[in-house]
């Protein structure tokens, strides 16, 4: 029991002391602010630059739009039952933070007098919406880049190797722009006391992914079952076949389980682990200052606690650049593959660059001892070298 910290050690591990009066902070938040801004500014103009390309023949816009319907009927049936849950754990968290030591009980509050537990129930409904908006541009782009990839197959391998890797493109930018934009208005609001309301964010992007991820794919399946047995087996209809209504069904499950939640479920991976790599920053202060003075363990905590935001950042304009180096030719004989991996490289090119200048920039700045900048920097290579493997 003796190694259990108090219930002041956990607070103080989970509070950002001195936030915002080391030079670094804010205009640190305000690169990252800006540059979440950009990746959705670049999502939305690739989104519109796809709906500009020809869709292809009546038959081929009519089963699209088939798709386009069914999937969000399902999305709205979903958000419809979803809604009360969220409704239902935001006032939970109300209840159960308010008398809770740091987050209410103390009179905590943030940056513009918001009391710290109703900023965890605004995180987690924030969460949730964030999460699901990633998850619907996710499919609102699968449904409509689809047939637009296939229609220009016909005619150009280069352009439809461009709306389909622009349409994934529009997809990530929609989601790291939202788990970006989403922490930074955490830090704006809430300022010191941002690490206890963060929990909320992550734990809202988690509740809407599982049910976006885990409905989808029960449906999906259910559908793909259905497109077996009835059509294929009972009618004797291709499964494949547009006639064959389960095939509908199947295509709409795949958009709102692989897409949509898909895009959900990556949202919740970058956001929990940009909670969680903050947390842990700011969870080392009271170790810290038992190695060092309380100001230097201060400037330490800060630099910890900006730095992934300021990671994610590099990799949202690094995949900018990336996105736009895939360029393909009219090659039969070209491995589709080859431009895809130029992108790959070009994006963590331009990462590796950006990972040791932030490093550099951010551990150096009040020259906090023990603190190596090119180790994070070797730390993220390593990170970009195992993920091209």
């Amino acid at each position: 029991m003796t190694l259990l910290p108090s219930a002041a050690e956990a607070s103080e591990a989970i509070e950002l002391p001195g936030f915002g009066r080391l030079p670094i902070v804010w205009p640190a938040i305000r690169i990252v602010f800006a540059c979440a801004v950009v990746g959705l500014i670049f999502g939305a103009k690739w989104f519109v630059a796809i709906m500009k390309e020809d869709p292809g023949s009546q038959g081929m816009v009519s089963v699209s739009r088939a798709v386009q319907e069914g999937a969000w009927a399902y999305l709205k049936r979903q958000m419809k039952t979803m809604i009360w849950f969220v409704i239902v754990i935001a006032i939970g968290l109300l209840l159960m933070y308010r008398n809770v030591p740091g987050f209410g009980k103390g009179g905590e509050v943030g940056s513009f007098g918001i009391p710290v537990y109703v900023g965890v129930a605004i995180a987690f409904v924030l969460g949730v919406a964030a999460s699901y908006a990633a998850g619907l541009v996710g499919m609102m782009m699968a449904v409509r880049a689809n047939v637009r990839a296939a229609n220009a197959a016909l005619t150009s391998f280069k352009k439809s190797l461009y709306v389909a890797f622009r349409a994934g493109g529009v997809s990530g930018m929609a989601t790291v722009g939202l788990g970006l934009l989403g922490a930074c208005l955490v830090f704006i609001m809430f300022g010191n006391q941002s690490m206890k309301v963060l929990i909320g964010f992550g734990f809202g992007g988690c509740l809407a992914a599982l049910f976006m991820r885990i409905g989808g794919g029960i449906y999906t399946k259910a559908a793909d079952v259905g497109a077996d047995l009835v059509g294929k087996v009972e009618q004797n209809i291709p499964e494949d076949d547009p006639r064959n209504a389960a095939t509908i069904a199947d295509n709409v499950g795949d958009n709102v389980g692989d897409c949509a939640g898909m895009a959900a479920d990556v949202f919740e991976s970058y956001e929990v682990t940009l909670v969680a790599a903050i947390i842990l920053g700011a969870a080392a202060f009271p170790f810290l200052k038992t190695i060092m003075s309380a100001q230097m363990a201060i400037a330490a905590v800060l630099a910890m606690v900006v730095y992934p935001l300021l990671i994610r950042a590099v990799g949202v304009v690094a995949a900018i650049i990336g996105i736009y180096a895939v360029r393909g030719k009219d090659d039969m004989s070209m491995n589709p593959m080859h431009p895809i991996n130029v992108g790959f490289f070009v994006a963590a090119l331009f990462a590796t660059i950006g990972f040791f200048a932030v490093s550099y920039y951010v551990f150096t700045e009040g020259k906090i001892p023990g603190y190596d900048w090119w180790r994070f920097a070797a730390a993220n290579l390593m990170g970009i070298l195992l993920a091209l493997v």
